[in-house]
């Protein structure tokens, strides 16, 4: 059999593709900091059985009908919006994706941006840098608690399931909203199933990790942050395609919610020029979720264990459905 041929579009360690040398042949693109440019990626799909690819790759039904020679695209993601599921299963292309390998961490990072956002971290940090601590106050940077308030997640995954178990660490109430109920979440968590007016009037923390659809697109709006208490935090950790960003700024600009913490956003990268950065009552990260070092190795080696099983064993480990 000869060597399947893999395009990888990100400048990946040498040292986690090493192992499976004698099995495939790699092409990688030579930079990490910057995405493969479009015409390159093209053209090195072309040549490829199988492809590594982030979520800067677009693959839509005009990209699969071009490359009919593929088999596999292992997204080095737990989501998987920049590709076409539906024209990916008309060409009889296997799409991977990384779950459970970085719940973990993702969990750590959101309650992190909320707890960060929730004691004013990042502004109190810049008061000492530029140099405006002059004096101690009963109210200087008074932000709001954490322990004992109520947490709305709405997206119960695997995700959800592992923020819901930190919170209840800071005796959280737990809500939750999901296309389906988890009762042994409920259970062992425990959490309590709301439907989503409920949990946005009754949560001190509304945190999205649902996926980007066209359902969910602009889910966080005006509307719904009407809906929540005036001294709420939302926290999106999920895809900023699911948060109406002018509704967001107008919310948090004339006191409808509280605050925010963002490691999301509809347009990445954003600018110190975006509209959110400049309000002192949000955190913005660069989507950096699953950004831990043996967390992103987990999920190189499962985009390689997916390959290898497709193409040498029983099939794919974590196909998307």
């Amino acid at each position: 059999m000869k060597k399947p041929v893999i395009y990888v579009c990100r400048k990946l360690p040498e040292s986690l593709l090493e192992p499976y040398a004698d099995r495939f042949t790699f092409r990688m693109w030579n930079r990490e900091d910057s995405p493969v440019p479009r015409d390159v990626f093209l053209s090195e799909s072309k040549q490829a059985d199988g492809l590594i690819t982030m979520l800067t790759e677009k693959l839509d039904a005009a990209f699969f009908e071009i490359n009919p020679q593929l088999n596999i695209i292992a997204n080095l993601a737990v989501g998987y919006d920049n590709i076409d599921i539906r024209a990916a299963k008309d060409c009889n292309v296997t799409v991977t994706n990384t779950p459970d390998v970085l719940s973990e961490t993702t969990a750590d990072l959101t309650f992190a941006l909320l707890m960060a956002t929730a004691r004013r971290i990042v502004e109190a940090s810049e008061v000492i840098k530029q140099d405006e601590w002059k004096v101690w106050s009963p109210f200087f940077l008074a932000g709001n608690d954490i322990h004992h308030r109520t947490i709305g997640i709405v997206g119960m995954g695997r995700i959800g399931e592992t923020v819901a178990k930190r919170a209840r660490g800071f005796d959280m109430q737990v809500l939750y909203h999901n296309r389906t109920r988890k009762p042994e979440a409920e259970k062992q968590i425990p959490a309590t199933y709301v439907e989503l007016d409920d949990l946005l009037r009754q949560s001190d923390f509304v945190v999205s990790l649902i996926p980007a659809t066209q359902e969910t697109k602009g889910m966080f709006n005006k509307a719904a942050f009407e809906k929540m208490k005036r001294d709420a935090i939302f926290i999106n950790a999920s895809r900023g395609a699911v948060v109406n960003e002018a509704d967001l700024v107008e919310a948090l600009q004339s006191g409808v919610i509280k605050a925010c913490g963002l490691d999301v956003f509809e347009n990445e990268p954003i600018g110190s020029d975006h509209p959110l950065v400049a309000l002192k009552n949000v955190v913005c990260l660069p989507h950096i979720g699953s950004a831990s070092w043996q967390t992103r190795k987990d999920m190189i080696q499962l985009c390689l264990d997916n390959l290898d099983g497709y193409f040498y064993g029983n099939g794919a480990k974590t196909p998307v459905e």
